[in-house]
Formats: C-alpha cells, structure tokens, sequence
C-alpha cells in the first residue's frame, strides 16, 4: 500500500495539483520557524518597529537580553551564598535566566533562518562577532556563578591519531574510515 501511496503522490505533484500533503518538519526546522516568528515579531513591537532589512547585532542582543525574563536556569549573583556551588542546599533570591546553550541554539537556528529567508551571510546579524562575544561572556559568567568550569571539547586532530601521537589510555579502539 505504501507503493501505491508514493505513486499518487507523485503524480499528483507532476499533474500540479495543490492538495498534496507537505512532509511534516523536523523538530528542528518547526523551531526555527517558531524562533524567526518570534524574532520578527520582537522586531514588529520595537517602537518604532525595525524592518527586518534595517534590523542590526543590537536588535538581536536586545533581543537576547528580552528572552533572559523567560529563563528557567537559576544563576547565582556574586553576593549570593550559593555563588560558585554546583548544587546549592536551599534556595535563594538569584534570578531566572535563559541558559547558554539555550541561547547558543536558538543563535544557530536564527542564523539559518535569515539566510534561508533572503539574507546574505555578509549580513547576517546573528553571524556578528558582538554576538559571539555575548554569548561567551553568559557561558563564563553562567560556569563560574555555578561553579562548573566550560571546557570545551577538543577535537582530535586526525593526523596526530594516524602517526600514532593521539592518546594511548583508550579504553575503547576506534576506526578512521576515509572516504576519496
């Protein structure tokens, strides 16, 4: 029955009919769309409204700092008793914020979207560096008031593994497959 499914489908697509269903999106792509609906809409509230053509890194890091109000990430203050404890015995005053790598995400989603929409990577406000430095500014000061360092992964370097220099207390073998 599939088979039969796939060919009317088809034709129908080749004959133009408009009443073929669409593929359902990814989760990925019903979020990106969700994310560029809310930017847009952000934009569209801005008094006066920001046309998405005039729209800068400063809207979007308002943007970002507008989004921190809904967060769920508890992020000590300095002052704070708990500041630097992973896991606080009690709870405190500290405020809500939105986590990085909720941030970092919807950052990346945004950034497909504009390009997806008509917008050149040359332009792209959520490529701009200030927005990098944003980002890695809520990392750091969200690690440090959490008392978990960021460390970031370090990619194997392919060359160090075949020569035989990458790191010998492995407890698993893994394969290199190479592809020409």
């Amino acid at each position: 029955m599939s088979g039969e499914r796939g060919v009317e489908g088809s034709s129908r697509w080749a004959a133009g009919d408009s009443q073929q269903p669409s593929p359902t999106p990814s989760r990925y792509e019903s979020q990106k769309r969700r994310d560029w609906n809310t930017f847009g809409q952000y934009l569209r509230n801005q008094r006066p409204p920001v046309p998405l053509s005039q729209c800068n890194c400063s809207h979007v890091l308002d943007f970002l700092r507008y989004l921190d109000q809904f967060g769920k990430t508890k992020v000590h203050l300095q002052g704070c008793m708990f500041y630097g404890h992973p896991e606080p015995p009690a709870p405190c005053a500290c405020p809500l914020r939105q986590a990085w790598g909720s941030l970092d995400a919807l950052i990346g989603r945004l950034r497909a979207a504009y390009e997806e929409n008509g917008g050149t990577p040359e332009t792209n406000p959520f490529a701009s560096s200030a927005i990098r430095v944003y980002l890695k500014e809520v990392r750091d000061s969200q690690a440090k008031a959490r008392g978990i360092p960021y460390k970031k992964k370090k990619k194997k370097m392919a060359a160090d593994h075949q020569q035989g220099q990458g790191s010998s207390d492995h407890s698993s073998s893994s394969t290199t497959i190479h592809f020409s």
